[in-house]
């Protein structure tokens, strides 16, 4: 059971990059999915999520109106497209999916709920 974040790069100011977070060896389409990232020294952020059936979606504060969270289950995928980055953004974006609790897009604590993630991808918005 795994899931892993591809599609990270170095972009300037103002660019863009889709992340993919696949999963292996389970279907995600029962899971809520967490996009997270984290920049050195800094704890762990929830960026966004998504319910299974995509009905449900959250951003934090810091991404709202730039990223757009989307999902195919039919692929075993989850997007996570990224407009207007800022030098902010700089992290290490990786996803997870709920655990089982059923609570991992439900309201705005849902960060909280993911326990374990995969391996990341780098994102670097530099000029």
């Amino acid at each position: 059971v795994q899931l892993q974040a591809f599609g990270g790069g170095l972009v300037q100011p103002g660019g863009y990059l889709r992340l993919s977070c696949v999963g292996s060896g389970f279907t995600v389409d029962n899971y809520a999915i967490g996009w997270f990232r984290q920049a050195p020294g800094k704890e762990r952020e929830g960026v966004s999520c998504i319910s299974s059936n995509g009905d449900v979606i959250y951003y934090s504060d810091s991404v709202r109106g730039r990223f757009t969270i989307s999902r195919d289950n039919a692929k075993n995928t989850m997007y996570l497209q990224m407009n207007n980055l800022k030098p902010d953004d700089t992290a290490v974006y990786s996803c997870s999916h709920d655990p089982g609790t059923g609570k991992g897009c439900y309201d705005k604590e849902w960060p909280v709920v993911y326990k374990s993630w995969g391996q990341g991808t780098q994102v670097t918005v530099s000029s």
